[in-house]
C-alpha cells in the first residue's frame, strides 16, 4: 500500500542482508533463464509478448538506471563526482 515501504529498512535488517537477498534473487533468475533460449516468448500485459532477450535487456536497463540514480544521490551527499 505504501510505495516507500520497500525502501525502508525494518528493525534488524541490514544493507548486507539486503545485498545478499538481491544476489540470491539474481542467482535464481539466472538458473531459470538458463532453461530457455533467448528467443523464448512470454505474455506481457501491455506489450503482448516479449522474448527472454527483451526481458534481460530490460533488466540491464533498469539496473543501470537505478545505479545511476544511486550515484547521483551519492554525489549530492558527498560532493564527489566521477569515478570512486
Amino acid at each position: 500500500a505504501d510505495a516507500d515501504a520497500s525502501f525502508t529498512l525494518r528493525p534488524g535488517e541490514t544493507v548486507e542482508a539486503l545485498a545478499a537477498a538481491y544476489e540470491a534473487a539474481c542467482d535464481r533468475s539466472r538458473r531459470v533463464a538458463a532453461r530457455f533460449d533467448l528467443g523464448h516468448v512470454v505474455p506481457h500485459p501491455q506489450l503482448g509478448e516479449v522474448s527472454l532477450r527483451w526481458v534481460l535487456v530490460h533488466l540491464i536497463e533498469e539496473t543501470a538506471r537505478h545505479a545511476g540514480h544511486a550515484d547521483i544521490l551519492r554525489e549530492l551527499t558527498d560532493g564527489e563526482t566521477g569515478s570512486i
